[in-house]
């Protein structure tokens, strides 16, 4: 028998607009712990043999999903979150396959990350959603 893991966290949730409080959901602690966990995973130092673009493709294919399956909400904030985690952490790839010292800000800044790598970026995924449009 499996036990049950909640995806969804669901309770009150704030309007950006007006400031007025409404039920809605949100990704639970648990839903941000995998990806999170996931994401730790790909980015292992037993990984470093990999492409950097094959490890991106990969991660873009995790972030996608999960972004995918909580898209109804107030996401900002996790996607935010995931997004600021997975550039940490896949800097920190890089330094370790190319034996860099540093956290690899300068070297391996956002646009290198996004525009070279082509790691999805979170945040702007919330501004395309039709049902946003009335």
């Amino acid at each position: 028998m499996q036990s049950h893991r909640p995806t969804h966290h669901i309770g009150r949730c704030y309007s950006g607009e007006t400031g007025r409080a409404y039920l809605g959901t949100r990704p639970s602690k648990q839903s941000l712990t995998r990806i999170i966990e996931a994401i730790h995973e790909c980015t292992g130092r037993r990984t470093t043999w990999r492409e950097a673009e094959e490890l991106v493709s990969q991660i873009n294919g995790k972030l996608v999903g999960w972004s995918n399956y909580f898209s109804l909400g107030p996401v900002s904030n996790a996607y935010r979150a995931i997004e600021q985690y997975t550039k940490l952490r896949l800097r920190r790839w890089l330094c370790d396959k190319h034996k860099v010292e540093g956290s690899g800000w300068t070297r391996y800044p956002d646009e290198y990350l996004h525009e070279k790598l082509g790691l999805v970026r979170l945040c702007k995924r919330t501004q395309n959603l039709p049902w946003a449009k009335a």
